[in-house]
């Protein structure tokens, strides 16, 4: 009985500690000349200086970073809420890219979303 407890109690850890997890709601992309426009929502249950979405990143499929956009403050009273990353140079044939949030406290989102680029 005391080893059921015990998972139960790892289980509710763990589902809390991910309900923290930065998610990303929304990607748009839009190229301008050579380069690409990302706009990205972010929700996160951001409480502070102490524990806030402190940037996200645009991966290529081998998971290469591509660009990063760094959130210099929390967004507590603006949930969910949408950064641009600009003048993003993406290399010729680039079909997909994946945006991951990043966490104060947590670190990188286990789950990044995956976007389609229009040619």
């Amino acid at each position: 009985m005391k080893q059921i407890s015990l998972t139960l109690a790892a289980l509710a850890l763990a589902s809390a500690a991910s309900a923290h997890e930065p998610k990303v709601l929304d990607v748009n992309v839009e190229k301008s000349g050579m380069a690409w426009r990302v706009d990205v929502t972010v929700e996160h249950p951001d409480s502070g200086w102490e524990h806030y979405v402190d940037g996200w990143e645009v991966l290529d499929n081998a998971g290469n970073r591509l660009g990063y956009r760094i959130l210099h403050h929390p967004h507590v009273n603006e949930q969910p809420f949408t950064r641009s990353l600009t003048n993003l140079a993406l290399p010729d044939g680039t079909r997909e890219i994946f945006v991951r949030p990043h966490c104060s406290v947590d670190g990188w989102a286990g789950d990044s979303l995956r976007v389609t680029l229009e040619p």
